[in-house]
């Protein structure tokens, strides 16, 4: 999972990309990079660690420009963590592209020898990223007319781009002496906003992922990307788009909801807090039809995605709600970090309890999921160390069973804590005396409530159906097997860039 953002401006946008990426911080803390545009000429620096670490004042200034596009972000499925991987990447033909992408391809493979054999370009790293931004700019040489673009050559390169690739992608590319070009998957499985900010000098634009990093930096929100939709907006602020697939559906993510978007965005119309508000009240309904409500005496979240349906189902079952579980937010997120041992010693930095608030309790405790069960079972002995009676358990989403391909980092269903194991079996494993799971149909209810118009979800990793219907047996074996050999980390450094782009030079 990564978190992408582009800008259009009046002035210098490198302080605007930075605090726009700070925004995104919570979607990728393996690596961050920024590049800008400055006349032919891009600068870009990347490396691995936290935005606030990555970027020095010396780095910031090497960024001038009045457009330009950021990323945060942690390796998927199979991925290095080379800093050669971090993004944005670039290529100088046919018109100088720099290019961030959110989600994960599943024929990149093949794209990539298709790409080397057939349309004769170099791909340097294992990244689909890189794969897709060729696949773009070899699109984009196909559609112009000459040395030249056009909005229409744009969208048909897009369009070209869609019959191609499959997968989850929103994309954000700057391209040199025209402008930002913005689009996303037929599918719309990755979110994408537009906002827009008028200032003296003009109209400013921004596309990033969660609409959270607009509002924050100034920007009003205007609307979503739709799935297939191709924008572009020139350096001038004049935006254009189109449809660009032939049969676009709004099948999104629905594991934005339940753990990754910030609670303060509004993804595809619908308020993520008040998603997981809603989850709460099902899971509410769920927890009175299968435990003795008078056996608990108090409700607790796992810090922070869920706090908002442990609240509801607390409010909702008139039982006391209290915080007994304290982060340290200085520690990144266990899910996305690399490596059970690593995960495993996280969760005790992470969060420590508070003694009387468990002492000779019986708590339930309530998180947004499980997924590998690792820091659910470290909760459940910190709570019992603590000085718990009786420790439950309750999750606002169904059991994790199946791997994720587009762009959520659990490949392999040995890995699961859910597979192969019935709701019992899983709360032995983790140590609680009882375990409730959010049922499916509930969970997608409780999104559709707020936006009746979303009427699919891309939720394989709880029912094992793929929307690109491309996703195989010996595709999830060979996955699994890439992440077996994926390689360790890089050592810490960066990559600085300036590339001069003489503009519309085929």
């Amino acid at each position: 999972m990564c978190g992408i953002v582009g800008v259009i401006g009046r002035g210098p946008v490198n302080q605007l990309l930075y605090d726009s990426l700070l925004l995104l911080q919570h979607r990728g803390q393996d690596a961050a990079g920024i590049a800008t545009s400055q006349g032919t000429q891009f600068n870009m620096f990347k490396a691995h660690g936290l935005v606030r670490d990555v970027f020095r004042t010396r780095n910031m200034r090497a960024l001038p420009g009045n457009s330009g596009i950021g990323q945060v972000r942690y390796p998927t499925a199979g991925s290095s963590a080379s800093e050669e991987e971090a993004q944005p990447f670039y290529v100088n033909a046919p018109f100088g592209i720099m290019f961030a992408h959110n989600g994960n391809l599943t024929n990149w493979r093949e794209l990539r020898e298709s790409l080397y054999r057939v349309d004769r370009r170099h791909i340097n790293t294992n990244s689909d990223s890189e794969v897709l931004l060729n696949v773009l700019a070899h699109e984009l040489q196909s559609a112009a007319s000459g040395v030249s673009l056009d909005d229409d050559a744009m969208f048909r390169a897009v369009a070209a781009v869609h019959k191609r690739v499959r997968g989850a992608y929103a994309v954000v590319a700057q391209i040199s002496g025209y402008g930002l070009l913005a689009f996303r998957d037929p599918y719309g499985i990755r979110p994408l906003c537009i906002g827009r900010q008028d200032t003296d000098e003009g109209v400013e634009w921004m596309v990033a992922s969660e609409s959270v990093a607009l509002e924050g930096s100034g920007f009003s929100f205007v609307r979503d990307v739709a799935p297939g939709e191709a924008v572009f907006i020139d350096l001038d602020g004049r935006l254009v788009s189109r449809q660009c697939a032939e049969n676009p559906q709004l099948v999104p993510c629905i594991f934005e909801y339940v753990y990754f978007a910030r609670p303060d965005s509004l993804i595809d119309g619908v308020s993520v807090y008040d998603a997981r508000l809603r989850m709460g009240e099902y899971l509410a309904d769920k927890v009175a039809r299968n435990m003795r409500l008078g056996d608990i005496d108090v409700v607790m979240p796992i810090p922070d995605s869920s706090r908002p349906a442990a609240m509801q189902l607390a409010a909702r079952l008139n039982l006391d709600y209290r915080e007994g579980l304290i982060k340290n937010r200085y520690v990144g997120r266990t899910f996305i970090m690399p490596g059970q041992a690593v995960r495993r010693k996280s969760v005790r930095q992470k969060l420590n309890a508070i003694g009387m608030e468990f002492k000779g309790k019986n708590v339930l405790l309530v998180d947004d999921s499980i997924v590998r069960g690792t820091t659910s079972r470290e909760i459940v002995e910190m709570a019992r160390a603590a000085g718990a009676n009786k420790v439950y358990f309750a999750s606002a989403a169904p059991p994790v069973r199946f791997p994720n391909v587009y762009g959520i980092d659990m490949p392999t269903q040995k890995e699961l804590i859910a597979t192969g194991r019935s709701d019992e079996e899983i709360a032995r494993t983790i140590g609680a005396d009882s375990l409730v799971y959010q049922d499916l149909a509930d969970m997608q209810q409780a999104v559709r409530d707020i936006n009746p118009a979303l009427t699919r979800f891309e939720a394989s990793c709880f029912d094992g159906e793929y929307v690109t219907g491309d996703i195989t047996a010996e595709y999830l074996a060979r996955l699994g097997q890439s992440r077996a050999d994926a390689g360790t980390d890089e050592p810490p450094g960066g990559l600085q860039f300036n590339m001069g782009y003489a503009a519309n030079d085929a």
